[in-house]
């Protein structure tokens, strides 16, 4: 019988690895996330505890005393979160202010939309040749049967899902526990790990995957870190120099919009410079858009390059595989699917070199 190809092997060989990985990432990852992710928090606290745990290293009776890891680890979390409170302390009363200011200006904004859509139906009216009050009587209907049908609807799906809410909120303040702990814990026996990991037969691929892991997601978060940050910026900016009072509530707003891969920047600058043009506020719509113009390119180029530039890839391949990665595994997709793609390669690379060396040592050997 005819040996295969070695095209026909490597392309089982890519079928397979493809399949291992996602397999491992639909079903075993959800599993052990939270534990990736504290040993991830561990890494980036290290230095600092070792640090402290050297500087405060005394001798009594001969013996070197130190204070424990963990413990230095869970004092520079609380004073992270305490950190974290006071800047959201702040910033939310800033956003608070803005707030309320909006809702006393509230009557008037609906005064305002109320005008301009009594204009816009008498526009339509005329243009259409309808009797008056036609377009105003039909978008009443729709709004006043849009309200029935939300106040309908929203009773029996807050009574029906208010358990799976309390659930989720549950589910969710345990697993926050159980990180927290974990990243302790793992801070602790740091060096236990290591050890077992570099002392098991899978060293090379616990390496490899821990690689792959560690630049992808560092390269993921600091990116989009970056972008939202960069896109707030921008957003409040324009906005001030536009002369908006919500200058920075609508920024933060719209950079949060941006980070969602489902929304975006568009979700709302685009009606607003769209409902400007109509309006005649000529500096207001192509002030949104330029807003909007920015955000785009700043986003589509950072994206791709600096991600691209971290992880090995190229732009399109980056671009790639963060598209199919969402299209697998939702918005965690934008990471696993870079982090896949790089794993299927040097999986590949790795046991398609093993497989091809072993024959030409028998051959050697034979001769």
């Amino acid at each position: 019988m005819e040996k295969p190809s070695r095209k026909l092997k490597k392309t089982i060989l890519i079928l397979g690895v493809t399949g291992a990985v996602y397999l491992s990432f639909r079903f075993l990852l959800p599993l052990v996330i939270p534990f990736l992710i504290a040993y991830v928090f561990a890494l980036s606290l290290r230095p600092s505890a070792l640090w402290v745990e050297r500087k405060t290293r005394f001798t009594y009776k001969k013996k070197v005393i130190s204070i424990p890891l963990a413990l230095i680890g869970g004092v520079e979390i609380l004073l992270f979160m305490i950190v974290l409170g006071v800047i959201l302390y702040f910033g939310g009363r800033k956003l608070f202010m803005e707030a309320r200011l909006l809702l006393k200006n509230l009557p008037q904004i609906l005064d305002g939309m109320n005008s301009w859509m009594m204009d816009n139906c008498s526009f339509v009216e005329r243009f259409l040749k309808l009797p008056d009050g036609y377009m105003v009587d039909v978008v009443s209907d729709i709004i006043t049967g849009g309200e029935a049908a939300v106040k309908s609807r929203a009773m029996p799906f807050l009574m029906s899902n208010s358990m799976t809410i309390l659930k989720r909120a549950i589910q969710f303040t345990v697993i926050v526990v159980i990180l927290l702990i974990a990243t302790v814990l793992s801070l602790q026996e740091m060096d236990d790990i290591r050890s077992r990991r570099d002392n098991s037969m899978f060293c090379y691929e616990y390496a490899m995957l821990g690689n792959r892991l560690m630049t992808v997601g560092s390269a993921w978060l600091r990116t989009q870190a970056t972008i939202m940050l960069f896109t707030m910026v921008i957003c409040s900016i324009g906005l001030f120099l536009l002369g908006n009072p919500y200058f920075i509530l609508l920024g933060i707003v719209i950079g949060l919009l941006d980070a969602m891969p489902i929304f975006g920047t568009g979700t709302v600058l685009i009606p607003w410079a769209l409902i400007s043009l109509i309006e005649k506020n000529w500096l207001s719509g192509i002030g949104l858009i330029i807003i909007y113009v920015i955000c785009y390119f700043i986003r589509e180029m950072m994206e791709a390059k600096i991600m691209g530039g971290k992880v090995g890839l190229t732009p399109l391949e980056t671009l790639v595989a963060m598209y199919v990665g969402l299209q697998l595994f939702g918005i965690l997709g934008f990471i696993l699917g870079p982090i896949g793609l790089l794993l299927i390669e040097d999986i590949v690379e790795l046991y398609e070199g093993s497989c091809y060396n072993s024959p030409k040592k028998e051959e050697g050997g034979k001769a």
